[in-house]
């Protein structure tokens, strides 16, 4: 018998008991006499009737009065319609009370004797509907939500992840273990346990399982992190139980975890207390992962973008045997990236994604993806039928810069202030060495910013000097010295600027120990959340002679950069505004246009498409940083990452 029917059948079972014990209660506490009709009669002239109904030709229902028979309920047989009984009725003060027919009196009974029965089975009814809503019970919320991969669904294969092959090899073994599982174990190996993706947003993580879970052939549940936080307290660790329930009844299966940090932070630290529902619910994670009872055969594989917030207990081999770092891909990972994600997308013969992975330095794979698709919709904006690498450009522009603001109108005051700004990075950035050549200058507002200066990482960074971080701040205050020295006043424009310097002259003294007079010491933790799992920290372990002394090497790397740059654009302060003239004519340049105005040589003819009147630059093999605030700039992502 199926399901279904069983239910029907317990339901019309429930109503029918319900009907029966309704009725007995109420028949039990009115009884309802029936007497002769003579009888009635001589009731009715003693004026012990108190009221009369007559229903139909021959039913006659009555009450008698209180004090007689505790004024029950009585019915009889006769004739409703005779002139005599009528007579005797009013003699004794009796007005009958008329029903046309049978239907009147079976809905008077219906609505006093069944519809609240009715009312009461469709209020179940409707609950019952309610505990099924949305494919699981209301009250079965302790139950796991992970959800079964389906074999008809769309599957994502080892051939579509690229740029992480190192990472990718460490899962393809795991998947061999799964199909050929002798071949290990014969040699006294075991499957890991526990899985763990590591790496920044972006990066592929989702990607990789989702990849795993198309080739292991094996059921794959997967679930998130904060599927199994709720508002009531121990359905997070009974979430957990049933969770790995359901992974032994289909083993060997694989378990996803994403987003593991929302339930695998550090115990004991932070501002919860020690006893909260989220720690619960990670002793029962613990436990089920290796506890005294193995799942054996059962794979949990998680990630997570913020590794170092997560419980040492469940990082300890034996639970996640094995982390997999998903880094930011190299040049080569880069271009097999855009090979992905360009399988599908008409390119023209002057689009070489070799020169476009080069000029990428730290894009993830979601930013390639975003790239490719910026570039399609502006391709298609333009009526063409491929991408060309102006659209590329174009693509990249929008994607680090946000669009163009063509609309915000400036005076013409505001927009010399930014084009000396925007020089005065450009000036330093060439005439310093070291610093990353400078990709593209603007003076157009494009999201936030009034103006940008680009700069293109030449190769790969992966360390930054002393030189270089000295270097870099000078090249941040090339717009405030740019603007004091052609226009005697400070503006906001430099607020980013001063404040990315200063943030850089303090990882210096603090965290990288390049400052001579503080020696190679680190001050200070970096910025730790309570909220996160880390414990509360105010600073007791730095002096204040010692914070004294970290914030006057602080001002004085700030201020000797500042007076070296102020010398450096006083001794080129022809070129500073030979260079502005142009900007303020083209609005763009390029580093090959700004290199022709410091040589002095003639400049070609500006190119327009669509909405952008930026310049080719033919075989780009550099990429830019963005600039984020008011005509300002931010070193490069891969060595302020990497410095970190």
């Amino acid at each position: 018998m199926k399901q279904s029917t069983k239910t029907l059948l317990l339901w019309v079972l429930s109503i029918l008991i319900m009907i029966t014990a309704f009725n007995f209660l109420v028949n039990r506490n009115v009884e309802s006499q029936v007497l002769p009709f003579s009888e009635f009669i001589e009731l009715v002239k003693k004026s012990k009737v108190a009221e009369v109904t007559f229903r139909g030709p021959t039913k006659i229902y009555g009450r008698f009065v209180p004090e007689f028979r505790e004024g029950g309920m009585f019915n009889t047989i006769g004739d409703t319609k005779s002139e005599h009984y009528l007579k005797i009725l009013a003699n004794s003060g009796i007005s009958p009370n008329y029903e046309s027919n049978e239907s009147e009196g079976f809905w008077r009974a219906f609505f006093i004797n069944y519809l609240p029965i009715l009312l009461i089975f469709f209020f179940l009814f409707f609950l019952y509907r309610q505990m099924q809503a949305g494919g699981g019970r209301a009250m079965s919320f302790a139950k796991s939500r992970a959800r079964q991969m389906k074999e008809s669904a769309p599957k994502v294969t080892f051939k579509d992840v690229a740029g992480i092959d190192e990472a990718k090899e460490e899962c393809e073994e795991i998947v061999e273990f799964l199909k050929d599982s002798k071949r290990f174990s014969k040699l006294g190996g075991r499957i890991p346990k526990g899985v763990l993706l590591m790496g920044a947003p972006g990066t592929g993580k989702t990607l990789l399982a989702r990849a795993i879970a198309g080739e292991a052939g094996v059921p794959f549940f997967t679930i998130s992190g904060s599927d199994f936080v709720e508002l009531f307290v121990g359905v997070g660790a009974s979430r957990v139980r049933d969770l790995f329930e359901q992974g032994q009844k289909n083993s060997p299966c694989i378990i996803f975890i994403d987003e593991i940090d929302a339930v695998g932070r550090h115990r004991g630290a932070g501002l919860g207390g020690g006893h909260d529902e989220r720690e619960q619910t990670l002793n029962q994670l613990l436990v089920e992962m290796d506890g005294f009872e193995a799942n054996s055969g059962v794979i949990l594989l998680a990630a997570t973008n913020r590794p170092d917030v997560l419980d040492p207990a469940l990082l300890r081999p034996g639970r996640f045997d094995r982390r997999i770092i998903v880094p930011v891909p190299d040049a080569k990972g880069r271009m097999g990236i855009l090979k992905v994600h360009t399988q599908k997308t008409p390119l023209h013969e002057d689009v070489h994604l070799e020169n476009i992975a080069k000029g990428t330095p730290g894009f993830t794979g979601a930013d390639l993806a975003n790239l490719v698709n910026e570039a399609a919709l502006v391709a298609a904006r333009r009526n063409k039928e491929s991408i060309t690498k102006s659209d590329i450009e174009f693509a990249k522009d929008k994607v680090l810069m946000g669009a163009e603001r063509r609309s915000l109108m400036l005076t013409e005051e505001e927009k010399e202030t930014t084009a000396y700004h925007e020089i005065g990075h450009t000036l330093v950035g060439k005439l310093l060495p070291g610093l990353d050549p400078i990709h593209k200058v603007s003076i157009i507002p494009r999201g936030r910013a009034l103006g940008v200066t680009q700069t293109l990482p030449e190769k790969e960074k992966f360390n930054i000097s002393k030189e270089y971080a000295e270097n870099m701040i000078a090249f941040l205050l090339g717009g405030r010295v740019a603007e004091e020295l052609v226009f005697n006043q400070k503006t906001t424009g430099a607020g980013d600027d001063i404040d990315k310097a200063t943030d850089l002259a303090r990882k210096m003294v603090c965290e990288w120990g390049m400052n001579d007079r503080m020696g190679p010491v680190s001050f200070g933790k970096k910025d730790e959340h309570v909220f996160l799992g880390k414990e509360v920290d105010h600073g007791e372990h730095i002096s204040p002679h010692m914070l004294q002394l970290i914030d006057e090497e602080i001002q004085s790397i700030v201020t000797i950069q500042h007076k070296r740059t102020k010398e450096l654009l006083e001794k080129h302060v022809e070129t500073l505004h030979r260079l502005a003239k142009v900007l303020l004519e083209r609005e763009v340049m390029d580093g090959k246009e700004v290199d022709l105005v410091m040589n002095n040589q003639t400049l070609p003819a500006p190119t327009l498409e669509g909405s952008n009147n930026t310049k080719e630059e033919p075989n780009t093999k550099r990429e830019e940083t963005e600039s984020e605030d008011v005509a300002s700039t931010t070193p490069p992502k891969v060595s302020e990452g990497s410095a970190t």
